[in-house]
C-alpha cells in the first residue's frame, strides 16, 4: 500500500491530477454550503429530517437539498439526461451508430449537456413548489422574479458541478459525476456518524454494532460482485501468409458479473422516489379525491416491507435492463468473427452470440440477485430496529465502494502504463 502511494507521489503528473481532483471535490463540498437567499434554514432542516424520501434525496448532494445551496440538485439532472440518450440509442439506430465513433459520441455528449439544462429547472422549479406547498415557514412568500433568480441560481450549480466532473473525468483518475456523488455521500455518512456520536444512547450499541457488521457485508459484497468476472476462452485461427504463420493464439473474454456498475441502484433509487415526489404536490389538493390519493401514495411508499420489496425487485430488473443497453452479444460475435476467433465447440456467428446471451444471462442473475439482497439489508435491519440513518447506509455503501474500485483501478492502470513507457 506504501510502495503505491509512494509511486503515484513521485510520477508528478499522476499526482497534480490527483490534487486537482481533491481541489475540485473541495470546491463542490464549498458550493454545497452556499444557501439561496430567502430560505428559513431552520424550518427548511426540520421539515428534511421530517420526509423520509427527500431525506434519501439529501443524502446523495451531501446535504445541498437541507441547505438550500446553489448546488442543491447536484448532478441529478446530468445524470437523467445521460439515462435519455442511452434509452433512445435502443431505438433510434442513428444515435447507436453514433455512438460507435468518437465524433458521434461527442456529438451526442454536446446534446447530453444541453438536456442538462431544462431539466435542472424543471428538478429546481419542482423542488421549490414542493416546499413552497409544504410549508410556509421555509420560503413564505415569494415574487416572480425571485422564483425565476432562484431558478436560474440552482440550475446555474447544476452546470457547474457537470463542467466539473467533466474536469475531473479528464484527469483519467475516476469518473468526475461518479466522484461528485462519492463526495456528497461521504458527507452525509460523515453527518449521520456524527449524529450518531453526539445522540448515542447505550442501550442501541447493539443496534449500532449490527448496523456496522452489514456495513462490512455490503462492502464484501460489492468487492466481490465488482471483481466476479468469468473468462469465456476465445481461440484465434491460425493463418499462412507467405512463408509466415500468424495467429494460432488462445485468450479469453471476460464476462463481468455486475456490468451495469451502480447505474441499477440510481436507476431503483429515482423510480422509488418519484412517486411520493409527486404525490407531495397533491397532500393539499383542493380535490378530495387527489389529497386521498397523495395520502394513500406516501404511506404505501413508506411502509418498510414494501419499500423493500420494491427496492429488491427494481435493482434486479434494472441490472438486467442496464446490461441489455450496454452488452451487446452480437456484436461481439461479429467482431470475432471479423478477427478470426472463435469460441471452442461454438459456431462464429449467430450461435456465438447465443451463447454468450446465454452466459451472460446466468451470470447477470447471481450479479443482480445479490445486489438486491446487499441493497435491502439495512432496510431488514432498520425494520427491527427503526434507525433511519440505517436505510440510507446501504445505499451509500454500495455506491461509494463502486466509485472507490472504479477509481483505483484507474489508477493503477496509469501507473502500469508508466511503468511500460520506462521499460
Amino acid at each position: 500500500m506504501m510502495e503505491k502511494l509512494i509511486q503515484i507521489w513521485k510520477a508528478r503528473d499522476l499526482r497534480n491530477s490527483i490534487l486537482f481532483v481533491l481541489a475540485m471535490l473541495a470546491i463542490f463540498r464549498l458550493a454545497a454550503h452556499i444557501p439561496v437567499p430567502g430560505v428559513n434554514a431552520a424550518a427548511l432542516r426540520d421539515f428534511f429530517a421530517s420526509n423520509q424520501i427527500l431525506g434519501l434525496m439529501n443524502i446523495f448532494t451531501g446535504g445541498g437539498m437541507e441547505n438550500f445551496s446553489i448546488v442543491m440538485m447536484g448532478v441529478g439532472p446530468y445524470i437523467t439526461s445521460s439515462i435519455i440518450f442511452q434509452l433512445l440509442a435502443m431505438i433510434i439506430p442513428k444515435l447507436e451508430e453514433m455512438n460507435k465513433e468518437e465524433a458521434g459520441r461527442q456529438k451526442v455528449n454536446k446534446w447530453t449537456r444541453w438536456l442538462t439544462v431544462p431539466l435542472a429547472a424543471l428538478e429546481a422549479y419542482g423542488m421549490i413548489t414542493l416546499l413552497r406547498r409544504s410549508s410556509n415557514l421555509i420560503l413564505g412568500d415569494i415574487s416572480t422574479m425571485n422564483l425565476i433568480t432562484m431558478i436560474i441560481t440552482i440550475s446555474a450549480g447544476t452546470i457547474f458541478l457537470m463542467w466539473l466532473g467533466e474536469l475531473m473525468t479528464e484527469k483519467k483518475v475516476g469518473n468526475g459525476i461518479s466522484l461528485l456523488i462519492f463526495a456528497g455521500i461521504v458527507a452525509g455518512l460523515l453527518q449521520t456518524v456524527q449524529r450518531v456520536a453526539v445522540t448515542f444512547d447505550p442501550s442501541k450499541l447493539y443496534v449500532i454494532l449490527g448496523f456496522l457488521a452489514i456495513a462490512l457485508i455490503t462492502i464484501v459484497g460489492v468487492v466481490v460482485i465488482n471483481e466476479g468476472q468469468r473468462n469465456v476462452p476465445v481461440q484465434y485461427a491460425r493463418q499462412i501468409r507467405g512463408n509466415r504463420m500468424f495467429g494460432g493464439t488462445s485468450t479469453h473474454l471476460p464476462l463481468r458479473v455486475n456490468m451495469a456498475g451502480v447505474i441499477p441502484i440510481i436507476f431503483a433509487i429515482s423510480v422509488v422516489i418519484f412517486p411520493p415526489m409527486i404525490a407531495q404536490f397533491f397532500v393539499h389538493a383542493r380535490t378530495a379525491f387527489l389529497a386521498q390519493a397523495a395520502d394513500w401514495t406516501i404511506g404505501f411508499f413508506q411502509n418498510q416491507l414494501v419499500y423493500a420489496i420494491l427496492y429488491f425487485s427494481l435493482v434486479f430488473a434494472f441490472t438486467y435492463f442496464y446490461t441489455e443497453v450496454i452488452f451487446h452479444p452480437t456484436q461481439i460475435a461479429e467482431n470475432l468473427q471479423k478477427q478470426g476467433g472463435f469460441i471452442p465447440g461454438i459456431r462464429p456467428g449467430r450461435n456465438t452470440s447465443e451463447y454468450l446471451a446465454n452466459t451472460t444471462h446466468k451470470i447477470i442473475f447471481v450479479g443482480a440477485l445479490f445486489l438486491g439482497l446487499i441493497a435491502i439489508l439495512p432496510l431488514i435491519l432498520r425494520y427491527f430496529t427503526g434507525l433511519q440513518f440505517l436505510t440510507i447506509g446501504g445505499t451509500s455503501l454500495l455506491i461509494v465502494v463502486s466509485v472507490v474500485i472504479e477509481t483505483v483501478k484507474q489508477i493503477e492502470s496509469q501507473l502500469t502504463m508508466r511503468e511500460y513507457e520506462g521499460m
